[in-house]
């Protein structure tokens, strides 16, 4: 199978009984557990080609484990999971995945269009001793894509904590996948850097029409690019756009104690309350804001 073909869309083409495109993610009462404990039930969410979803929720209540389910590395505790058509873990050559970020080593010497050809052949043992045309095209263009094309050759252990994400974000998206799955690929980023890579990933998934599900710590530097959110919290769930979830009756359902959602002359959200722990989100930037 030749990963750098015309993408497939057949999941994302299908036309339902509404004549609206198939969603290539579903999720009717799915549930998770780790430990006999469970983390959160009652997840409904369709995401359509061209949508982008964020997977919000303080520190522990498994926002990262709902990537884990779509990809199928942990099964779901309950619900039925639709990914491209299939059961979780039988499309994974038609995802992009971006797990939690950790620093370049600033010795590593490996350049960062390394870094991106590695999402071709990096399941493969051995060095290719010749890469095809389009494989050079492709993973030339994805680069550019990103904006990387100034410091690809450069070592990626000199380039930025944006560059570095950047480059891998391009990996995740060279072998053209239907879906991105991103585990807080904004984490450790300063706020400009953060609001350029929420811009960028904005971009791609609506002129490349794939799929994003993102979790964050912080909706607000994605908050103007999202079409839904599913927001995690003391073992619920909701989902849907960001004004019917992100919002002082919601949160309060799902913390079962008061919560208020404000917002800022510049638009941002802030979240005021006492959520009992864990459901107590942490401060990274200086101020207390919604995760």
């Amino acid at each position: 199978m030749n990963p750098l073909a015309a993408p497939r869309r057949a999941a994302a083409s299908a036309q339902g009984s509404s004549g609206a495109p198939a969603p290539v993610l579903c999720l009717c009462g799915a549930a998770a557990q780790v430990g006999g404990r469970t983390l959160w039930s009652g997840v409904d969410l369709e995401v359509r080609a061209g949508e982008f979803v964020a997977v919000l929720g303080p520190n522990g209540v498994g926002k990262s484990t709902l990537i884990k389910v779509l990809l199928g590395v942990q099964p779901a505790a309950a619900g039925e999971i639709s990914v491209l058509g299939q059961r979780p873990g039988q499309a994974g050559d038609r995802i992009g995945y971006l797990p939690q970020r950790r620093s370049f080593d600033a010795s590593l010497r490996i350049r960062g269009i390394d870094v991106v050809r590695l999402g071709l052949d990096g399941h493969r043992w051995g060095i290719p001793l010749r890469r095809s045309r389009a494989e050079r095209e492709r993973v030339d263009e994805v680069i550019d894509l990103v904006g990387a094309s100034g410091y690809a050759h450069r070592p990626i252990g000199q380039c930025s904590g944006g560059e570095q994400q950047r480059l891998l974000i391009a990996q995740a998206l060279v072998r053209r996948p239907e879906i991105l799955l991103l585990d807080e690929p904004l984490d450790s980023l300063d706020l400009p850097n953060q609001s350029a890579v929420a811009a960028l990933l904005g971009r791609i998934c609506h002129e490349q029409q794939v799929a994003v599900v993102m979790v964050a710590h912080d909706v607000n530097p994605i908050l103007h690019h999202l079409d839904r959110v599913v927001y995690i919290a003391e073992g619920g769930a909701a989902c849907g756009p960001p004004s019917e979830v992100v919002n002082s009756e919601t949160l309060s359902r799902l913390y079962r104690t008061p919560v208020e959602v404000l917002r800022t002359a510049d638009g941002r959200l802030v979240v005021v309350g006492q959520p009992e722990a864990p459901a107590v989100h942490s401060d990274r930037h200086g101020e207390r804001g919604l995760t």
